[in-house]
């Protein structure tokens, strides 16, 4: 059973938020032209960057114990509710056809399951239950990394689902946009990127959405990155599912070798479309089971395996 806060209480509570701030300085806007509105806009969305970067030292700390865990098999698993659910879903959807992850290695969980994707799901952000169901469903090991994201910072499902894992050995990441959150203070690494009061008062899909955007953005890219999922800034991992992918991958293969087209034809043909095989077959001079018995050995690392080559 999820419990009914006291609505007096939650107001207080509510009231005490950055994200939640009245800014008297705005209470006409809706009697503004359009245009001084859009720039109102743009002006707010330009200072979220500069809260980001206050909070680098955090966020590169997580990265880089997300990535030792996520190296040896571990999964990275983000959960919250209504717009920080979506946002880690998307960047969770992402990881496949990007940087050609396994199935269920980087997974969203959003409160109240897909059906929240496009409606509200009443009740499901305040289940502390829902969240330990749903991280008890993908049986987590101290490998894995669980992200309880949530703009308030004290959202019961994030927060409930930071400390299970944590109590289940997993690595912990609370991302919030309040100062002195719950979530960030059940986390190993609480990264708090404060954005301030929104130009809509509590509209958080707006400045705070866009710092979590951006965070999120980090924590899978960097990660793969560690992982060895680019070759410098290629994405030679990508999986080519489409002709728009298909075209991206000679493209990359092109890039770092410097290759004609019937070269990366045949490279991509010897090694069954894999960018990273071909790349390795044109660069070290090696054929296609070669190139993925190197790549095998040294864990996908491009770079590493073709020392190998030369060595």
């Amino acid at each position: 059973m999820t419990s009914t806060p006291d609505p007096r209480a939650l107001r207080a509570e509510l009231e005490n938020l950055t994200t939640e701030a009245f800014r008297p300085d705005l209470a006409e806007i809706d009697r503004l032209p359009t245009l001084d509105i859009a720039r109102l806009m743009n002006a707010e969305d330009a200072t979220v960057p500069a809260a980001v970067a206050e909070r680098l030292p955090q966020i590169a700390a997580a990265i880089d114990a997300v990535a030792e865990r996520m190296a040896r098999g571990g999964r990275l698993v983000y959960a919250g509710a209504g717009t920080a659910g979506r946002l880690g879903v998307l960047d969770a959807s992402e990881c496949p056809p990007t940087f050609d992850t396994a199935p269920g290695q980087v997974v969203g969980l959003i409160a109240g399951g897909p059906e929240a994707m496009v409606t509200s799901v009443e009740g499901a952000e305040d289940s502390a239950r829902l969240a330990r169901d749903d991280l008890d469903g993908l049986a987590l090991t101290p490998a894995d990394t669980v992200v309880g994201v949530s703009a308030s910072g004290r959202t019961p499902y994030a927060v409930a689902a930071v400390r299970h894992a944590r109590r289940l050995g997993a690595l912990t990441v609370g991302l919030a946009c309040n100062p002195g959150s719950p979530l960030a203070a059940a986390a190993e690494h609480g990264i708090e990127i404060v954005v301030g009061p929104e130009l809509l008062t509590g509209s958080t899909r707006l400045k705070a959405g866009t710092a979590q955007k951006l965070v999120l953005n980090m924590l899978s890219t960097i990660t793969m990155i560690r992982l060895g999922k680019t070759y410098g800034n290629l994405m030679v991992d990508v999986r080519a599912s489409n002709e728009k992918l298909r075209a991206r991958s000679r493209r990359i293969v092109a890039l770092a070798t410097g290759a004609g087209d019937e070269e990366i034809e045949r490279a991509l043909t010897a090694t069954g479309g894999e960018v990273k095989n071909a790349i390795l077959t044109l660069l070290a001079g090696v054929d296609g089971p070669t190139a993925a018995r190197l790549l095998e050995e040294s864990g996908g690392h491009l770079r590493a395996a073709l020392a190998s080559a030369d060595g």
